[in-house]
């Protein structure tokens, strides 16, 4: 039996469970509709965004032949069951953030982010031409999905905490929400990791049941309202560079549409993606400054703090390279980092050193 057979007659517990009322794809007139589950809350800054422009996208492209029911976290399933509710077939698209789904496989890590990672632009000349669609079409493959990155966040913060961060020692014991391979990273400084959908910080942090946060940056943490438990705001962090969100798709439901609808959902995706990189660094210069206006107090990590950042990254990524496709995903990133920095670095890194330092941007 093939992975994807097994997927389908295969218990997925909880979560499969709560997929079990899902419809099937619905025909009318030759039209049809595909059921996406989302893990965002309706709404929600710059990730609902996302999922709105792909779903016009989709419902004007196609002339109204396809459309996608877009249901937030928790309408259908929970925002971190969306992965099987899809595998399972009883969804048929979700929009979510990859490094979720660790637990299906590491390598979904790399397909939103890694800790001294890809910036958004590095991401993008990653996917589209130097092999990082292909390995995340490999990738989903095996889980009987067809995949595509539909957002882009940029650069995130490195969180939101409720006292000052001065040294390492400041994580021991930290109950610190952080997904994906970030959050492996502070865990091995000593912090204690939770992953929660972002319907549930606010609470988590009034409650006391999280002495800090990440979660996008000022203009998603303003609207979530971080800045009213927490007062203390890192705007760099290590753990995610650039941010890329997930538009994957049931494979036996991609491959029952025509070429044509197949584009639409690849075209649609691929422009969400830049209209959310767009849209986030539009609104997050002027969500900073209402933060500082607010009473936010803006820090940046210590240089020791950042060492050892990069020291447990390298440990949590070097854990997981036993596993051939992690290996081969990591190496091609990581290639393909080392193939553009040089240039980027010399040319529109400095040139915008130089032009905010002449300019008083700063």
């Amino acid at each position: 039996m093939d992975r994807r057979s097994f997927l389908k007659t295969s218990a997925l517990g909880g979560s499969a469970a709560a997929a079990s009322t899902l419809a099937a794809p619905m025909y009318a007139q030759g039209r049809r509709t595909l059921t996406m589950v989302c893990s965002w809350p309706r709404g929600l800054a710059g990730v609902w965004d996302a999922v709105e422009r792909f779903v016009d996208s989709v419902n004007t492209m196609s002339e109204g032949q396809l459309t996608i029911d877009a249901r937030a976290s928790g309408e259908l399933v929970g925002g971190l069951e969306v992965f099987d509710a899809v595998t399972s077939g009883q969804a048929d698209i979700y929009h979510s953030a990859e490094y979720y789904f660790m637990g299906q496989h590491p390598a979904f890590a790399y397909f939103t982010t890694a800790p001294f990672g890809m910036t958004a632009p590095e991401m993008a000349v990653w996917y589209y031409g130097m092999g990082g669609m292909e390995l995340h079409r490999k990738l989903g493959e095996i889980f009987g999905m067809h995949t595509n990155i539909g957002g882009q966040t940029g650069a995130q913060g490195g969180g939101w905490y409720r006292q000052e961060i001065t040294s390492v020692e400041d994580f021991k014991g930290l109950k610190l929400r952080m997904p994906g391979l970030g959050g492996e990273v502070v865990g091995k400084l000593g912090a204690s990791v939770q992953v929660m959908p972002a319907g549930d910080i606010y609470q988590a942090l009034s409650s006391g049941a999280l002495d800090g946060t990440e979660w996008v940056g000022p203009w998603s943490d303003e609207r979530l309202g971080l800045q009213e438990v927490c007062d203390y705001f890192y705007p760099a962090g290590f753990h995610e560079p650039g941010s890329a969100l997930s538009v994957n798709t049931n494979l036996d439901v991609f491959e029952s549409l025509t070429p044509g609808q197949q584009r639409i959902i690849d075209n649609a995706a691929a422009e969400a993606n830049q209209f959310d990189y767009a849209l986030f660094l539009a609104n997050n210069g002027p969500a900073l400054q209402r933060l500082i206006a607010g009473g936010t107090q803006i820090k940046q990590f210590p240089a020791d703090v950042w060492d050892a950042f990069g020291a447990a990254s390298k440990e949590v990524l070097d854990q997981y390279m036993d596993d051939e496709i992690f290996a081969e995903v990591r190496a091609s990133a990581e290639a393909a980092m080392a193939a553009t920095s040089g240039w980027m670095g010399r040319s529109d890194s400095f040139y915008t050193q130089q032009r905010n330092r002449v300019l008083g941007l700063d």
